[in-house]
């Protein structure tokens, strides 16, 4: 999805319109939230391919970081989750969206989330900072995806874990099938193996990527779990 398209959405949602984003209901976005008490006004602006709160297995008095939390649905699930001691952190690099995801917030009267702009393959965190990192379909349109695990596993503290939710491409996939494809994360959507080897070189471990369902032609999505070693969750 274009940053255009993406800003436009977010505008329209402040304004009180249907924003739009969701294209594939069976597949994409609040079909994943089933049960979870979200209004939805906050849903309709999710556009994940998955649940990653759900994924990550969060704890009372955390501190989790969402990289492009859109209208803040996985920020304000992860707040509840880890209660008042606990702190849920969204980036996004819109600022139509991020005055969204603030807006939810505060009707939601969620005092445990904040909302910050910047990119996520440049985290304006300090290192070793949160426990737990979290993303619903949003690395996959990544130019720079090296970047942004170097900067995940810079963020976590020893033992932090991530816990993601994306789109990742069948190892059959060719070249020219990317080339031709039409899905707009087609041409970037990395190979479960890539994935692991990215995680890996970060300095990541206990890597899993597991697919969940296909969201097109040789494409699916898959959880993504890993630790950054040197604390208790590591090993």
């Amino acid at each position: 999805m274009s940053l255009d398209r993406y800003a436009d959405a977010a505008r329209r949602a402040l304004a009180g319109e249907n924003a739009g984003l969701i294209a594939d209901t069976e597949r994409l976005g609040a079909v994943h939230y089933a049960g979870e008490d979200v209004p939805a006004e906050v849903t309709a602006t999710s556009i994940g391919c998955g649940n990653p709160v759900a994924v990550a297995d969060l704890r009372p008095g955390e501190t989790v970081l969402d990289l492009g939390s859109g209208g803040g649905l996985d920020v304000l699930l992860s707040a509840r989750r880890v209660g008042p001691a606990g702190r849920a952190i969204g980036l996004d690099v819109t600022d139509d969206m991020l005055t969204l995801a603030r807006r939810h917030a505060e009707r939601a009267g969620v005092t445990n989330a904040e909302f910050v702009h910047g990119t996520i393959e440049r985290i304006p965190l300090p290192d070793a900072s949160v426990d737990v990192v979290i993303s619903n379909c949003v690395i996959t349109l990544s130019p720079d995806k090296p970047a942004v695990f170097a900067e995940i596993a810079r963020v976590l503290r020893p033992g932090g874990r991530l816990g993601i939710t994306d789109i990742v491409a069948a190892g059959t996939l060719t070249d020219a099938e990317r080339a031709a494809g039409t899905a707009e994360c087609l041409g970037d959507a990395l190979t479960a193996e890539r994935y692991r080897s990215l995680l890996r070189d970060a300095g990541l471990a206990s890597i899993e990527v597991r697919f969940t369902h296909e969201v097109g032609g040789k494409l699916h999505s898959a959880i993504i779990r890993a630790v950054r070693p040197g604390g208790a969750g590591a090993s």
